[in-house]
């Protein structure tokens, strides 16, 4: 009797050979709304080519649906593993006794271990092309830095991480992991930069966030006419590079014989929500399917049930204004293990469509235990162990699938994730108080309502 399917993986000759625009596809009446400079001060606007990486600004202005991947980011993919597969979790479905069925997109699979190497290489690869010789960059998990870390070396030119202090205190593992690949890495805020060091010294124990490290970022590059600086999420050149997952995505389904219901992934600034389902979302706003998507945040920064204004992308404000969900770009955020998803604004494209009611959002307790109980039953389940972030997608499933359920309905649900949790072992032992005496035993079904 043959194996049921449990996994597709396409071959390396498979890789979609072009990125999706999904602003090609946007109807009448939900155009994006342009960047802006504020009311007062210099141009942000007329600035932006003195620190961005001219293909990418290129990019981000684009209005053609799709946009060809250079033959050297083809094989720059091959090199970081592409295509990755997308398993059905029936294990996890037995266990959570539901008739849906639940299929995940594993981005955890990539040499840095998360999905932010799909632009990383590609925004290293156009920066060694324009001739810069090296990047500046933020970071909030370490998975954008470590990716870039990485795109950097594989285009032979140096690299800069800015990291969110409170981040880079507890994991000195993927410090190392970024060390090997020899870049240079600054708790942020940082004595490096005149934004940094104001704020350092008013507090050398400020946690910071990804608001200030990129404008530390940002600050680094225009100081030097050899650096470019490059962001790991929020603006559309970086989604665009990040629908690689995606439509691979679409056809493992089509080899599946089966299609999503509804789509889940985490958000904090939206590259791997964006990736994962812009292509799913082009499908539906030209009316070829019917699809739920829903953004899975932390109530430590709720951006997308925030306000939807014009608002900078950084602390400093040497960013043009963005018209986005926000929270605020002065907001203080409570520090939390998924410190990726600790972001004040939402993409652009991902907040117009979450204005035109195309995305539903859920916002989890920042006690992050069912976020990491979650990922415990995944990782008993489905044999990996998902970051912290991408824990919030497996409970929003999970929550989903617990509805189907409830409802007796068989839905399709997909979730993307889009890292692993290896060098995040401090967080999970420090919410799930592992090896405390009192520790529940995590038998079969507990904490399956």
């Amino acid at each position: 009797m043959p194996l049921e399917k449990s996994q597709v993986n396409l071959s390396p000759e498979e890789i979609p050979r072009q990125w999706y625009n999904l602003v090609a596809d946007l109807p009448k009446g939900m155009e994006m709304p342009p960047p802006k400079d504020p009311d007062e001060g210099p141009s942000r606007i007329n600035q932006l080519p003195k620190f961005l990486v001219g293909e990418c600004l290129k990019q981000e202005m684009s209005r053609e649906k799709w946009i060809d991947i250079p033959e050297e980011i083809m094989a720059l993919y091959q090199q970081i593993g592409r295509p990755r597969p997308l398993f059905r979790a029936k294990r996890l479905e037995e266990r959570l006794r539901t008739p849906a069925r639940l299929y995940w997109k594993a981005e955890l699979l990539s040499p840095t271990g998360s999905h932010k190497v799909n632009t990383a290489v590609a925004q290293a690869f156009y920066a060694k092309q324009q001739g810069f010789e090296r990047v500046t960059t933020e970071t909030g998990a370490g998975q954008w830095g470590s990716a870039l870390s990485l795109g950097a070396s594989l285009n032979n030119i140096k690299c800069t991480v800015f990291w969110v202090r409170a981040v880079y205190n507890w994991k000195p593992d993927r410090k190392n992991l970024m060390e090997l690949l020899f870049a240079d890495i600054y708790p942020s805020p940082s004595d490096r930069t005149k934004y940094g060091k104001k704020l350092f010294e008013l507090d050398p124990n400020h946690p910071g966030s990804l608001g200030i490290a990129i404008s530390e970022g940002i600050e680094d590059a225009l100081g030097d006419e050899k650096a470019a600086y490059c962001l790991g999420s929020v603006l559309n050149h970086v989604l665009l590079h990040q629908t690689i997952n995606g439509l691979e995505t679409q056809k493992q389904f089509e080899i599946f014989d089966d299609y999503p219901d509804v789509m889940i992934s985490c958000i904090g600034g939206g590259s791997n929500f964006g990736g994962f389902v812009l292509p799913f979302m082009g499908e539906v706003l030209r009316k070829e399917k019917n699809i739920r998507f829903i953004a899975a945040q932390s109530q430590a920064a709720p951006n997308l049930q925030g306000e939807y204004k014009y608002d900078f992308a950084d602390v400093a404000g040497l960013t043009p204004m963005l018209k986005m969900y926000t929270l605020g770009h002065n907001k203080e955020m409570k520090p939390i293990r998924g410190d990726g998803l600790r972001y004040h604004g939402c993409s652009p494209l991902l907040s117009l469509l979450r204005h035109h009611g195309l995305i539903d959002t859920i916002a989890y307790p920042t006690d992050e235990k069912k976020i990491f109980e979650a990922a415990r039953i995944f990782f008993q389940t489905e044999g990996y162990i998902p970051a912290p972030e991408s824990a919030y997608s497996v409970a929003c499933a999970i929550d989903e699938a617990i509805k189907a359920r409830e409802e007796g309905k068989k839905r399709v649900i997909a979730f993307n994730v889009s890292g692993h949790g290896f060098l995040d072992m401090e967080g999970y032992k420090d919410v799930l108080k592992l090896g405390a005496k009192n520790q529940q035993s995590s038998t079969p079904g507990l904490f399956i309502p």
